[in-house]
């Protein structure tokens, strides 16, 4: 019998935690089995295999940035909602790095088609309604704020802006507001 009070909701949480501190990269269930001090073959009653663990903690990383997206986006409209939601995957990626980095996860088909990353696209797509954006101007725009948000916080987690001035969010909030003016006055099409 496995260890009282392991199931695959705890080993997912608990695999996410690790890799907030380790790395994504680095969590097996094999780390698992390590930090919980059982062996390997105890865990695979709740978990599959690696890869199904560090599946599972992307799914719970894209829930946790959707709650929070859901959550900053209540309300607002225009350069305040982009500004929220953008401010949204920054500070998730500061506080749970090997999370950010797990909701990066290529998933298969059916797996992301039933996963919180489509909440993601929705909530992008709904910033954009204020900013009349038509397909597949709305398509590219998502695409290009999803490439910045990402490259952007990926940049500044790997040390990218830390040797020169201004401070990385001085720059930052410069991106939103260029951002914001682009949306407000996207190109027309050739």
């Amino acid at each position: 019998m496995g260890r009282a009070g392991l199931n695959a909701e705890r080993l997912t949480r608990a695999g996410a935690e690790l890799a907030d501190e380790v790395g994504f990269d680095q969590v097996t269930v094999s780390a698992l089995a390590r930090l919980f001090d059982v062996k390997v073959a105890s865990l695979y009653s709740h978990v599959k295999n690696s890869q199904d663990l560090r599946t599972r903690i992307a799914l719970l990383a894209l829930d946790e940035l959707a709650e929070r997206g859901a959550a900053a986006l209540a309300g607002r409209a225009g350069r305040d909602a982009l500004t929220a939601f953008a401010n949204v995957y920054r500070d998730y990626a500061r506080e749970h790095p090997g999370r950010y980095a797990a909701a990066q996860l290529r998933l298969d088909p059916e797996t992301a088609a039933a996963s919180a990353g489509v909440k993601h696209a929705l909530m992008m797509r709904a910033i954009l309604r204020g900013y009349d954006l038509t397909e597949p101007d709305e398509t590219h725009a998502v695409r290009m704020l999803g490439a910045m948000f990402h490259g952007y916080v990926s940049l500044e987690a790997s040390g990218g802006f830390s040797h020169s001035a201004p401070d990385s969010g001085a720059s930052w909030a410069r991106v939103l507001d260029a951002l914001d003016a682009l949306l407000r006055n996207w190109p027309a099409p050739e």
